[in-house]
Formats: C-alpha cells, structure tokens, sequence
C-alpha cells in the first residue's frame, strides 16, 4: 500500500524517525520535547513521526501506542524481535515518504532543539546535515574509547567519516533514497552516508546525559560495533596481515643468519634453545591463529550477505490518520520485510 503524493498541497514534509529498545521511561519526554520543538517547523511543513520499537521487553511499546492514540501524526513499527540499533533505524528509513528525514536516538542525548538547525542548514542546500559532538556528558572510559575509535577509523577507512558524530542527523530524501539500495547486513549507517557523498555539512551541539534507562550499547555491542565500521569501510587489517608476515620472514631470515654465523665463526659459543623454540612456536602460532581470525570476520560478513536474507522482520504497523504528510508503507514492508 503506497499513500497517495503527500505533496499535493505544495507543503514539504519532515519526518523524524527514533528507534526505541528499552525506552519506557524517556518516550512521553522524548514526544512532549520534540513536538514542542518542532512546532516552529509547522508554518511551513508537515511534520511527522516514526517510532520504531526493536523488540523492547519493557513498556515501551505501550507507550509508544499511547503516544500514537495521543497524536495522529505517529507512526509506530514493531519489529518481530530485537534486530539492533542500525536495522531499527533502517526500518525507520525504508517507511519514511518525506522531503527530509531526522534519525534521532531516544535517550534524550540527542537534544531534540538540534533538530531546528539542521533544518536550516537543509534549507540552505545541503543534502546531509550531521550533529557533530562539541561535548558529552560521558564516563572518561567511553570518551576515551569513542575519540581512540574515531582516530583510529579516519586512518584507516576509505572514506572520510567525520569524528565524534553519531547517527543524529536530517537526510534529504534523495539521500534515503540511495540508502535503501544499500542492504548490507553489517551496516554502520554513518559510514554509509559518508560513502554516498551529496553536499555534507555539521552542526556542533552538546551532548545531554541520558535521561533514564540503561544504554543499549553495552561494551560488547560497542566492540562489535566498531568492528562493522573498521571492517566494513577499510582492508587495513588485510593489509597488516600481509606487513606482519613480511615482517615475521624478515626476522625470521636474521635468525638464519645468526644461527649460521654462530655455527661457522664460534660453534663453541652455541647453546641448545629448546625454551627458545618453543615460545617461537607458540607466537607464531598465535599470530597465525590471528591472521585467520581477521580473513574469518571478512569471509564471516561475506557469507552472511550471499544469503540474501531479509535485515528485519516486522510484528506490525500502526499509523495514524495524517493529513498531507504520510509514512511510506509498501506491502512487503507491511508484510514483514522489506526488499527494494
């Protein structure tokens, strides 16, 4: 089912979209702040929102249904179980039909106020318009393990991700329109729209601290994470397998060296190293163990992809009665999936 233009009064139209995991306890914050906010877009635009709950197991999806009763301009997508930040956020963006897109976490991190500016850097002509982190209000460990990320990912990515930016950020529609061709499974949304180019620019804000609940990005998310990002955007770690190698057989071509000459210029200097072999084995061993750890996460996301699964399933979908501003609900997403 396809909605009718929803552009047929001239008006354009702005969606925000937010995945919700857990959330019980920020969404009525969350809907009360951002419809304030966004009341100073409603002169000139149809203004609408997504919700999209990734498989909560607390009250959220209540409350997301409550909001929905509360305000027609909701749309509410339950995902059939819990798919993961980047896929609940792509879920949102295959069901979005407007001029621009806002993704915006739940948490209150996020400060809905952002929003207005980068509506007004769209109006100004670009296509992606990133919140870039001035500040956060996080523990020194997360600060120091984003930024060392952030580095260590502009190094080594082949493409210019901006630092300390999140997925906060407005899209204009011809932007999701390239990213539903992208059905990658190990996505990592930032370096996708990094990688799809358009006029780019950032808004610098200050992160809040989360308002309530836990994060959903504990530290083996986060490590998993940043995995998709290093490894979907970068071969260094191929390459660092062949540098390694070559070193290991350079060094290895000195100790031939020095065995020979120790044999042929002071044989009474030699002493048998059976400790020394040993530990040798097991470091090679180890490194090689390694290498194949690295080639194992490629050819891992290699097959995973050939299998042409769908990225996410949904329960169902509720939506209200809009006036011009609509949500994109083609059948199979209405169904379940969603394939391009």
């Amino acid at each position: 089912m396809v909605t009718d233009d929803p552009r047929a009064d001239g008006r354009r139209t702005i969606t925000y979209v937010f995945p919700i995991y857990n959330e019980a306890g920020n969404i009525d914050l969350l809907h009360r702040t951002v419809t304030e906010v966004t009341n100073a877009l409603t002169d000139r635009y149809d203004v609408t929102f997504i919700y999209v709950d990734d498989g909560s197991k607390d009250d959220s999806l209540a409350h997301l249904h409550a909001v929905a009763d509360a305000d027609p301009r909701v749309t509410v997508i339950e995902l059939a179980r819990n798919f993961g930040h980047q896929m609940a956020v792509t879920a949102g963006l295959d069901a979005a039909d407007a001029d621009a897109v806002i993704i915006m976490d739940s948490d209150m991190q996020d400060p809905p106020r952002v929003s207005l500016e980068l509506v007004e850097k769209w109006e100004q002509g670009y296509e992606v318009v990133y919140a870039q982190r001035r500040s956060r209000q996080d523990s020194p460990f997360k600060k120091f393990t984003a930024s060392a990320f952030y580095w260590f990912l502009r190094k080594v990515a082949s493409i210019d991700i901006p630092p300390n930016t999140g997925d906060f950020r407005l899209v204009d529609r011809k932007v999701v329109d390239e990213l539903r061709r992208f059905r990658e499974r190990d996505r990592f949304l930032r370096g996708l729209v990094s990688s799809i180019g358009f006029r780019q620019t950032g808004v610098l804000f200050d992160r809040d601290e989360r308002h309530a609940g836990v994060t959903g990005y504990p530290l083996s998310k986060m490590l998993r994470f940043a995995a998709d990002g290093i490894l979907g955007f970068s071969v260094a770690p191929l390459r660092l397998i062949s540098r390694m190698g070559y070193l290991i057989s350079f060094l290895s071509f000195l100790g031939i060296l020095y065995v020979a000459g120790v044999k042929l210029f002071a044989p009474e200097t030699a002493v048998p190293g059976w400790a020394f072999i040993t530990v040798g084995m097991f470091f090679l061993g180890g490194i090689q163990i390694s290498m194949l750890g690295v080639l194992g996460s490629y050819i891992g996301r290699t097959y995973a992809q050939s299998q042409g699964r769908p990225l996410y399933t949904v329960n169902s979908v509720r939506t209200g009665l809009r006036g011009p501003a609509r949500t994109r609900l083609p059948e199979n997403l209405v169904h379940g999936s969603y394939v391009p």
